[in-house]
């Protein structure tokens, strides 16, 4: 099969491998279109550590091909999308990739293989630092009372599916933070119940000011930075009152949250760690469980993927896309690549 691999400079080679195969708990998923994050350029200078090129897409969505031991659900030839694990061989850059069954989902007939691309990592992200970080109310279990949420960064795939989620789990007023991608944030609020979206170009005190005016007069516990840099922390910081929750996406370095303000990254790949000794609902089971309420709601209408770009030549134009996010190019809209137009590959 063909396989792309991530240099520490970003340059992309494609090379001849094996189709791997499944494990107890994997399905082996025959690519039609993958995703890309912006970890997918962060990791790379970094890790692996020896500079060795790694595949390092994890958003993916196609068909089932084999089942590994002890999956239920799921049989070849299903439509799916699926997660792969961070830092773990054989990821959605090819024409063949491993998921765990926690992390793969149904996707419906009537939802493209790009739209289901979008969800897999940036959804269960918003979903642990929502829900599992910050204890808010799950959708299922909405909240009737109002309860000021900060989403800062909401033309992110993060911050919008933070919006999406926070929608279906009556949270209001949402008070978000953007900049070129205003227009597309505002067709996820709702402003008769106070959702406001702010502009971060107006500078750090003008976003601090239109926060707090934006709660009505209500103290403000929660926040969830899909930015995590650029001083979005601060400006957050100086608008939250204690006791409360901040999600964020990056380490803290030398920030403080006011007193009585935890703060916590939602990592995306804790999804796959085990649970610890003696507990059975962590974050392995939550994304088990979430991720098939999101295979729910795309097949029920209820819920949606991001925005997305196709960008041409298969596993050759993810280079390119890769360097488009690193300059920051990328607004209110994920990158995709379809797997059959990679030179060599026939779907």
């Amino acid at each position: 099969m063909k396989e792309a691999f991530v240099h520490k400079d970003l340059a992309v080679t494609i090379e001849d491998t094996n189709v791997p195969v499944p494990g107890a708990g994997q399905v082996l998923i025959r690519v039609i279109v993958s995703g890309t994050n912006p970890k997918d350029w962060k990791m790379p200078p970094h890790w692996p550590a020896d500079g060795t090129p790694f595949n390092q897409g994890d958003d993916l969505a196609g068909y089932i091909e084999a089942v590994g031991d002890g999956v239920v659900g799921f049989r070849k030839g299903d439509k799916v999308a699926a997660f792969h694990p961070v830092m773990q061989p054989h990821g959605s850059y090819a024409e063949y990739a491993i998921a765990p069954d926690s992390s793969t989902f149904h996707v419906p007939e009537e939802t493209s293989f790009e739209e289901a691309a979008t969800i897999p990592l940036a959804a269960i992200t918003a979903a642990l630092g929502l829900y599992q970080r910050m204890k808010l109310p799950l959708p299922w279990n909405p909240t009737s009372e109002p309860l000021p949420l900060v989403i800062y960064g909401g033309a992110t795939a993060v911050g919008a599916f933070a919006i999406k989620f926070a929608q279906l789990s009556n949270i209001h007023p949402l008070i978000t933070v953007a900049g070129k991608g205003i227009p597309f944030v505002k067709t996820l609020l709702d402003p008769a119940k106070g959702d406001i979206v702010i502009d971060y170009r107006e500078g750090h005190d003008a976003v601090r000011a239109q926060i707090k005016a934006a709660a009505g007069g209500r103290l403000i516990h929660y926040a969830f930075d899909a930015v995590s840099e650029h001083g979005s922390l601060q400006n957050i910081g100086a608008a939250l009152t204690g006791p409360g929750e901040m999600a964020i996406m990056l380490p803290s370095g030398d920030f403080q949250p006011p007193e009585g303000i935890s703060i916590g990254q939602a990592i995306a790949g804790s999804v796959h760690f085990p649970p610890a000794a003696g507990k059975t609902i962590e974050h392995t089971e939550f994304g088990a469980a979430f991720f098939q309420l999101i295979g729910r709601g795309l097949a029920q209408g209820w819920f949606s993927g991001h925005r997305y770009e196709v960008r041409p030549g298969g596993l050759a134009g993810i280079e390119g896309a890769l360097q488009d996010l690193k300059d920051g190019k990328a607004s209110a809209v994920k990158y995709v690549v379809r797997i059959g137009e990679t030179e060599g590959v026939s779907q």
